[in-house]
């Protein structure tokens, strides 16, 4: 009994360890990428599944994202969510250009071009990244207490509406007492995200 205790919380350990030394759980390049270097990128809101701390986890890690990105001095521009929603909500033509660009990429998983390329001119970006929290959560695996943060990352051309980036990561952080901040959890997934990201 003991020795298949000690078995699990061995395989459970190399596990986590292992996954702490891999890269991202999935990265796609678009072929034209290695000609993509935006100047001026946007983060869209961010979208939330599988977990209750909808609105905490959504503003933290907009202002995460963002801020990884600020972080890497790779673009002259950086738009926070919070900054993006402001020109929304002044600009009828690029909240009607948004909405329908939206509707037709959930709807029919279609980037239009034509849609991409006018919120470029309206907003004055290059790039647009969407970000999505797919976990966000303390859990306990075989016995272990965890800190489980998971994102998806998109990253479209305005110019021509083409998805140039997709990225899926997720760190779970072991605790024994002390809960680990999931904010800050969120914050190393964000920047090892980023790190893979065309620029």
């Amino acid at each position: 009994m003991v020795r298949k205790s000690f078995v699990k919380y061995i395989l459970v350990i190399f596990i986590l360890t292992t996954m702490g030394c891999t890269g991202l759980r999935f990265s796609q390049l678009a072929p034209e990428a290695k000609d993509f270097h935006p100047k001026r990128v946007a983060v869209f809101p961010v979208e939330v599944w599988n977990h209750k701390d909808f609105n905490d986890s959504r503003e933290a890690v907009e202002q995460i994202v963002a801020g990884s990105l600020v972080e890497k001095k790779w673009f002259t521009s950086v738009v926070y969510t919070e900054d993006l929603k402001k020109q929304i909500q002044a600009n009828d033509e690029l909240n009607k250009a948004i909405t329908e660009y939206f509707s037709k990429l959930r709807l029919l998983t279609f980037s239009d071009p034509d849609l991409s390329k006018k919120i470029g001119e309206l907003a004055n970006i290059d790039a647009f990244l969407l970000v999505s929290v797919d976990d966000w959560e303390y859990t306990v695996v075989s016995d272990k207490k965890l800190a489980k943060v998971g994102l998806t990352m998109e990253c479209y051309d305005v110019s021509s509406g083409k998805l140039m980036w997709k990225a899926g990561h997720t760190i779970m952080e072991d605790y024994v007492i002390r809960k680990p901040d999931l904010p800050q959890v969120a914050q190393n997934v964000a920047r090892k995200m980023i790190a893979d990201m065309p620029h």
